[in-house]
């Protein structure tokens, strides 16, 4: 009788380890007390990988007992059981590893030339063939209030290098609320899907900072990086009386393997100020610039696995001004050196999931690599209402 109900309570506890159960970890600097954001979680056993959101949050679903790894380029790494897991919120504070100033770096190389040098390594470097499962999402405001939102899952399957790359995409999953139409044009939709993949993998972003003239153009700067010593962190700045719209890059790389781990750019405020205002029909005066990736070093394994991208702009027409704003995040929930098969007719060929027709089987959105935020939601729920 007693190895019965032992053989009852262990086939319960297996049940019970086996079920989906849904989680999530809320990352906090234990020194401000503030929320995280663009935290890597990486579930071993799923493979999956989450960025955490501007409330420092990530939600994933657990079936069965997996390590769980924390990455920050400015925290420390955190390792984990997921057993430890009890509640279905679950705050885990980081500590800033910053250990000092970050000293200015005199190379004998223009750091331009260091520049082009890494980026021409990453590009050779980046894993392909791949196979990406991706999480996008796009919100876009029209005059100051929310006018349309979509998001999707998607499989992009990676081949070819460099001036030969090529990818293929396989549409899962996808939502899209309100319509666009004339009044918002081609001009503010967000992603080209047919290319966004080329642009990451070929650090389309950097590209005015590569030729000879940018020299003349920008100042260049390399810094220790006191969070982690494996890192140098560029600093490029348009120098003084520069016209035009000229970003503030960061670049950060991991200094002996000569990779990117993250670039962003932004058009600074004193920038914008400098700039004149258009009147003229059909001009854009943009008033707002940013855009950042992420990429992953996991054995010899190099990979994208996120990047944020805004503009904001007002567009003069005949008759009036429209004020535009285009918000889009990018994540790589899992990654795989594999290829995936697939059928010619099933491949992806429009450029951006705008008024696609929406194909909803599972709550994908809750689970795939960015939780919405409280704000998101209640924009997200405005749209399924009107709907």
């Amino acid at each position: 009788m007693k190895r019965i109900i032992v053989l009852v309570l262990l086939i319960y506890s297996v049940s019970v380890l086996s079920q989906n159960v849904e989680k999530s970890l809320i990352l906090i600097d234990v020194d401000t007390n503030l929320p995280i954001e663009d935290v890597t979680v990486y579930v071993a056993k799923t493979k999956q990988t989450l960025l955490s959101n501007a409330e420092g949050k990530v939600t994933f679903i657990l079936n069965g007992i997996s390590n769980i790894q924390i990455t920050h380029s400015s925290y420390n790494t955190i390792k984990l059981r997921s057993t430890i897991l009890k509640e279905k919120e679950n705050a885990f504070y980081l500590k800033n590893n910053v250990n000092g100033l970050d000293e200015i770096i005199v190379t004998k190389k223009h750091p331009q030339k260091i520049l082009s040098d890494i980026v021409a390594n990453s590009i050779r470097k980046l894993t392909i063939p791949a196979r990406l499962k991706v999480y996008s999402r796009e919100f876009l405001k029209l005059n100051g209030s929310y006018a349309y939102y979509n998001d999707g899952l998607m499989n992009f399957q990676l081949y070819g290098k460099d001036k030969n790359f090529k990818n293929n995409i396989l549409l899962e999953q996808n939502r899209s609320y309100g319509l666009l139409n004339d009044e918002i044009g081609d001009d503010a939709l967000g992603y080209n899907l047919n290319n966004i993949m080329e642009n990451y993998y070929n650090f389309k972003y950097l590209t005015p900072l590569l030729d000879r003239g940018s020299k003349t153009k920008y100042d260049f700067l390399i810094k220790s990086y006191s969070p982690n010593s494996d890192y140098n962190l560029m600093v490029v700045t348009p120098l003084e009386g520069q016209k035009g719209l000229l970003d503030d890059y960061s670049i950060l790389y991991n200094r002996t393997k000569k990779l990117i781990v993250e670039v962003s750019s932004v058009v600074s405020p004193m920038t914008l100020s400098n700039i004149k205002y258009k009147k003229a029909v059909g001009s854009k005066n943009i008033y707002k610039s940013y855009f950042k990736a992420i990429y992953r070093i996991e054995g010899f394994d190099y990979y994208l696995i996120g990047s944020k991208e805004e503009i904001g702009f007002e567009k003069i027409d005949k008759k009036k001004t429209t004020d535009l704003e285009v918000k889009n995040s990018f994540v790589i929930t899992n990654f795989s050196d594999k290829n995936f098969t697939y059928k010619e007719s099933e491949v992806f060929k429009d450029k951006t999931l705008y008024n696609k027709k929406n194909t909803i089987l599972t709550n994908y959105w809750d689970i795939s690599g960015l939780t919405s935020t409280a704000e998101e939601k209640k924009i997200i729920a405005s749209f399924e209402n009107r709907e």
